[in-house]
């Protein structure tokens, strides 16, 4: 203990002649060399003596605690080289299984000594990396790592600018490692290149039981590749997708998904721009899921005619298992409320959260008809003609009448005009304000009001076209996703059908979305009503994957066979 005291005090009072010693001497330290010098060196006289090498204070709390379970050095502020001294004091440390170093700017420099420590150290289970500047290169190390270590069950990798680059990185790892269940890669910056390398993961991973994607920027063709990896999935328990872009092209995708998907017990879709119409597409495959425990929809924008949508969805079936359902940013109203005690009544376990009680559903103030429908409307029951409603009010033969006489023979005669649409039908037809109303007038209205219908019409239904063509290519680019995931049947029963589903593709998913979109001109399955017919995918995938689950007794690594994803 004298002589580690001694050692701190040399440390504290002479640490520029340390930084200056640090620079000369060779960084790649080695425990296993320095146990050979001396044996009977501790694990604090071996961080002491790496601290003192490497230029850097000790931290009395890793002193204090290097015989514990739990290490926590988060905020310590420790950087590269502190991270250093850390990883040369843990090679041979077999106490510690849990190490938190969050927000210790450690970066891609630190980050490559703890990898050369964790490849050593197999007690170490449970490890935080948050927000440490780790980036690109940092990912692309820790994956690396990944590929070897055997003992890494839970890990925190969130707010480290991980780009999807490196979500390639961590896909291409966890294709091959089954070992960790937890990984949080929360707060990054994945986009949709990002979505469609972890729907490869998932697709892929039989080991994964947890993953946190929350706070990146996964958009409409990341989703659907992840949600077509969650459908082929048969291990995920929680997943958690809040703060991303799905929106309801990505709802239709996740529905898919769930209505195959039988692991998955906790799903967290909040803030993800999903409106009534996503919660409606959403159901139609939530009403055929019965593994589902916990469904998040807060900070969505929904109103209460999504959440009865929901509601009814999830207490349609006797078979579904939700019993939370977050809603919390929902003001509901008295329906929604006896559908819900109702429902407890038959599911006493279900817990829904919801804002309040003062919704209400909108609608719209109903708009007053077109003035000149409605006399033709009038005509047309009666099986009049223009001409023949005019003369009638044309008592001289002139082609025009007085307003006050058009007015009173309007009245007269009982068509359903209040003041309003008087006063609008004389302003349209006496522009010059002149006091009469000629025919000409009467029928250039008229035709006006039949093309303005007619552009309408055909504005709702492009409209409406266009909202239905862009569900299809959704569905059917989730469905090319699925099948380009999953191998055909014939590779099932072969004896590398182990292998050849376990590859991981360098080229991303880009292409099926594409070829969705261009198989509509080719002839490609139609389909009606939201739903696919005949695709050969509903044939050969399964809600439990498509790979035989790999003993943990050695890692698996995949022969590198051509990749159908590459096609």
């Amino acid at each position: 203990m004298g002589e580690l005291c001694q050692q701190l005090q040399n440390l504290s009072f002479n640490l520029p002649y340390a930084q200056d010693t640090a620079e000369d001497y060779d960084t790649d330290l080695d425990l296993e060399e320095s146990e050979k010098n001396n044996p009977d060196a501790s694990w604090r006289d071996t961080y002491i003596e790496a601290c003192c090498k490497l230029g850097v204070v000790p931290t009395s709390y890793f002193l204090l605690h290097m015989n514990e379970p739990y290490m926590g050095l988060n905020h310590h502020g420790l950087g590269p080289r502190g991270a250093r001294a850390v990883a040369i004091s843990l090679l041979s440390n077999t106490t510690i299984n849990h190490l938190s170093l969050e927000d210790n700017w450690i970066q891609a420099q630190g980050l490559t000594h703890l990898v050369k420590m964790l490849r050593e150290n197999h007690y170490i289970q449970e490890l935080n990396l948050s927000n440490n500047h780790l980036g690109v290169e940092g990912s692309e190390v820790f994956a690396r790592m990944l590929m070897d270590n055997v003992s890494l069950h839970r890990i925190n990798l969130a707010h480290n600018h991980f780009t999807d680059q490196s979500a390639k990185h961590f896909a291409e790892a966890l294709t091959t490692n089954f070992r960790v269940m937890k990984l949080d890669l929360s707060h990054n910056e994945f986009s949709e290149k990002g979505g469609e390398y972890i729907g490869q993961m998932l697709a892929a991973n039989e080991g994964l039981q947890e993953l946190n994607v929350s706070w990146n920027h996964i958009r409409i063709k990341g989703a659907i590749a992840l949600s077509a990896g969650l459908r082929v999935n048969g291990m995920l328990k929680v997943l958690n997708l809040s703060h991303n872009g799905f929106g309801n092209e990505g709802a239709l995708a996740l529905g898919e998904a769930l209505r195959v998907n039988s692991s998955l017990l906790h799903l967290d879709i909040s803030c993800n721009r999903i409106s009534n119409e996503g919660v409606r597409l959403l159901c139609k495959g939530l009403e055929y899921n019965d593994s589902l425990r916990v469904l998040k929809l807060s900070r969505n924008p929904l109103t209460v005619e999504g959440a009865i949508t929901l509601l009814s969805s999830v207490t349609k079936l006797q078979d579904n298992k939700v019993e939370e359902l977050d809603i919390s940013n929902v003001l509901v109203n008295p329906k929604f409320l006896s559908l819900l005690e109702a429902a407890s009544n038959c599911r006493p376990a279900l817990r829904v959260l919801y804002a309040g009680k003062q919704g209400f559903i909108t609608q719209k103030s109903a708009a007053r008809p077109d003035p000149m429908r409605v006399i033709q409307d009038f005509l047309d029951e009666r099986k009049l003609r223009m001409l023949d409603f005019f003369k009638n009010m044309d008592k001289d033969g002139t082609m025009s009448v007085p307003v006050s006489d058009f007015l009173r023979y309007i009245t007269m005669a009982g068509v359903p005009l209040d003041a309003v649409q008087m006063d609008s039908l004389i302003e349209r037809l006496d522009r010059d304000q002149t006091g009469t109303i000629d025919y000409r007038n009467l029928i250039d209205s008229r035709k006006k009001m039949v093309k303005d219908l007619r552009k309408q019409q055909r504005r709702r239904e492009r409209r409406e076209r266009q909202e239905r063509q862009r569900r299809e290519r959704a569905l059917k680019s989730f469905h090319n996703a699925v099948r380009a995931l999953t191998p055909p049947p014939a590779s099932r029963g072969a004896p590398w059908s182990i292998v050849s589903s376990a590859h991981f593709s360098v080229t991303p998913l880009s292409s099926w979305y594409e070829e969705g979109e261009l198989r509509d001109q080719a002839g490609s399955p139609q389909i009606q009503n939201g739903e696919p017919e005949n695709l050969e995918t509903e044939r050969y995938c399964s809600s439990r994957g498509s790979m035989v689950s790999q003993g943990f007794s050695e890692p698996f690594t995949p022969k590198r066979t051509p990749s159908p994803l590459s096609e």
